[in-house]
């Protein structure tokens, strides 16, 4: 290929970026600057003009997403390229993953090469069995699963005492032998075990390139430390305005961390091409550093920012908005809305739905948040890897699907290899032997004779039968594509799925589809749109009040991020009369931390009366009249009343300071009177 053709097309800042010849580089990209494109042009340079192989090059990523997209960009610049080359080219699980599955010598660890991924909640199973077993007391179990990360991360001459006076670290010591006893490792394993071996088994490659490498938590560090060798080069990219994951482990400091460690130069990407200058301008208003960011799309246009009385109100606003957008030539697919947390997605999700805007929601989900797959997938783990004890008892004993066995007994069957005692089990256990036979989707299922498990009498018979064809149709897929033996497929695809999740699972939104993109700001980031919406920019929610200041700093950041997904338009809105516990009426800080003059002023904002003001009024009125004046007052009201978006309605009640409005297709709606909006007819 003709890289240099690439190489033209880059600013002076990103060439300037690729060329460097520094032992280490760690690139400062400004959001919208075009990090990936550098990413990629770095890794077309060395191949092309520094002759080195794709596979002495360890490319990290902290998604699979970004993964993806690396290797399909590479491959579109580079048709030659064989896929196996990029075996390096991941996430740093994956990458980790690879290495102890097919370089590096997991035995001296007690695993062999089958053993399997786990997810953090199955590993909480086993504890929680340990626990029981070995009756350990352990404090604070609804902060296990946090408290193991932590514990196992502590040095050896720490381990003296739990803090909280319990047997953590006894836990800790059960688990590890357990885990290996069932050939198993969690993703915390899978760099720690690999940061063990490359200590002494060095991989030796010619460059580590990371992208986002702000998002690193310390395990990562020393896995991009065990890696590098004196004659190792590092290129690292990323954006310190974007430390947003600090609650996973992400430290600030990643930039000085890596520059003072490896005595890496710094450049800049200080340009960006995303969004408009006016919404560069709001985005700058969040930063500690406002000369790190250059836009060059100038634009007379402001940003809005809209008030609302409450959700609803405002999710029926931005129904019609938006279809009048839509009407007006904008895709569906090119519009997103923002928020801070997962359950306000609920009101705009009925309303949507109800007027007929399409829309997607990113709603990060697991295979426990569907039962059958759930046990399925524990069926299957058990038949491929008899040392999963845990996974056996879980199969037989579960209440909805199991084979109506107690806990206690099936541990005891399964430990003893009783088979006779349990159909389900015995076909668990001839599986290896059995499954050559298993060609089809349809093999699959009448193997294990689902239908006496899911019961054709359940109401969620014909649902939980449609999830296991599902799975099994993408099962085969991935064999065939693979183009592997059977178990060896079966087998790399249970890892996969819990290291990656399930496509059953709909984890991520489709960017292709034409609908609107609802998701949290943590959600958003690496992403962009024309338009954008954040709501709920209320104090207790935008910001959090989490009553920190590294904690403030960084909700700081995660609004930066959502500002600047942003390329055309961007509007912020706040609610008078917020539905969240945690939320306080009224603009956030956010709001007035905005110069004035990159606001456009919002004419419909009648409603914009503060609440408690509102109330000492009506009290206030209240107490000045008589109580048999009121009462005329309220008989003599007219009892229809027109409002903008719900039509003619009904008034069913009425006081001093509420209105309850029956609509024809709408249904029973209340309103505050002051800001209700409607016309009496």
């Amino acid at each position: 290929m003709d890289y240099k053709k690439e190489l033209e097309k880059l600013n002076e800042y990103q060439r300037k970026a690729v060329l460097d010849e520094s032992n280490a580089c760690i690139v400062n990209a400004s959001v919208g600057s075009g990090k990936t494109t550098v990413l990629i042009s770095k890794i077309i340079y060395l191949h092309y003009e520094k002759n080195v192989s794709y596979k002495d090059m360890v490319v990290l990523t902290f998604t699979n997403k970004a993964a993806d997209e690396i290797k399909e960009r590479l491959i579109n610049l580079d048709t030659s390229i064989d896929i196996n080359e990029l075996n390096l080219f991941g996430t740093f699980h994956s990458v980790a993953l690879y290495l102890l599955k097919n370089v590096l010598p997991k035995e001296e660890l007690g695993y062999t090469k089958d053993f399997f991924v786990i997810e953090p909640d199955e590993e909480l199973d086993i504890a929680m069995e340990i626990i029981q077993e070995n009756k350990l007391k352990i404090k604070y179990k609804n902060r296990l699963k946090k408290r193991l990360e932590k514990s196992v991360q502590i040095h050896e001459e720490e381990k003296k005492i739990s803090k909280y006076d319990d047997d953590i670290f006894s836990l800790v010591e059960f688990l590890k032998k357990e885990k290996v006893l069932q050939n198993k490792m969690s993703f915390t394993d899978i760099i720690n075990n690999a940061n063990l071996l490359l200590d002494n088994n060095k991989i030796k490659p010619k460059w580590i390139i990371i992208d986002e490498v702000q998002d690193s938590d310390k395990l990562q560090l020393h896995f991009i430390d065990k890696l590098k060798t004196l004659d190792t080069k590092l290129f690292a990219v990323g954006d310190p305005n974007q430390v947003i994951y600090s609650w996973r482990g992400s430290d600030l400091k990643v930039f000085d961390i890596l520059k003072n460690k490896y005595e890496a130069k710094e450049v800049s990407l200080p340009i960006n091409y995303r969004s408009n200058n006016t919404i560069l301008e709001v985005a700058m208003c969040f930063l500690r550093d406002r000369d790190s960011l250059k836009g060059i799309r100038n634009t007379e246009s402001k940003i809005l920012v809209k008030n609302h009385y409450d959700a609803f109100n405002e999710a029926c606003y931005l129904a019609d908005k938006i279809r009048r957008m839509h009407k007006e030539g904008a895709d569906y697919k090119d519009i997103a809305i923002f928020y801070r947390l997962q359950n306000q997605s609920k009101v705009l999700e009925d309303v949507f739905l109800k007027n007929e805007v399409p829309y997607e929601v990113s709603l990060k989900k697991n295979i426990r948040d569907i039962p059958v797959l759930n046990w399925l997938i524990k069926v299957l783990r058990f038949s491929v890897n008899p040392n999963d004890i845990s996974s056996a008892v879980y199969v037989i004993s579960n209440k909805d699907y199991g084979a109506g066995i107690r806990e206690k007994t099936a541990r005891k069957i399964i430990k003893e290899k009783n088979i006779d005692k349990s159909e389900l089990l015995k076909k668990m256990n001839e599986f290896l032997s059995e499954s050559s036979k298993i060609i089809k989707t349809e093999d699959f299922y009448a193997y294990f004779e689902f239908d006496k498990y899911i019961r054709p009498t359940s109401a969620t018979y014909k649902e939980d039968k449609e999830y296991i064809y599902n799975l099994f149709d993408i099962i085969m897929k991935y064999i065939n594509e693979k183009n592997v033996d059977f178990l060896d497929g079966l087998k790399e695809f249970i890892n996969s799925s819990a290291l990656y999740g399930l496509n059953i699972l709909k984890e991520d939104i489709n960017s292709n589809a034409d609908s609107v993109k609802l998701m949290t700001l943590h959600a958003s980031k690496g992403l962009e749109f024309s338009s954008v919406f954040i709501i709920g920019v209320n104090y207790g929610l935008i910001p959090l009040n989490t009553g920190c200041m590294e904690e403030e700093e960084e909700e700081e950041r995660l609004f930066f991020v959502g500002v600047t997904r942003a390329k055309d338009y961007l509007e912020l809105s706040y609610y008078t009369n917020p539905d969240y516990y945690r939320a306080r009426e009224g603009k956030s800080l956010y709001l007035h931390m905005i110069p004035p003059e990159l606001i456009e002023n919002d004419v419909n904002e009648s409603t914009k009366v503060n609440l408690q003001e509102l109330k000492k009024q009506i009290q206030k009125e209240k107490n000045e009249l008589k109580k048999e004046e009121v009462v005329e007052v309220i008989e003599e009201v007219v009892k229809k009343v027109r409002h903008k978006k719900y039509g003619i309605g009904k008034v069913i009640k009425e006081d001093e300071m509420m209105l309850q409005v029956e609509f024809e297709n709408y249904g029973v709606k209340e309103f505050i009177k002051g800001f209700s909006e409607l016309e009496f007819i």
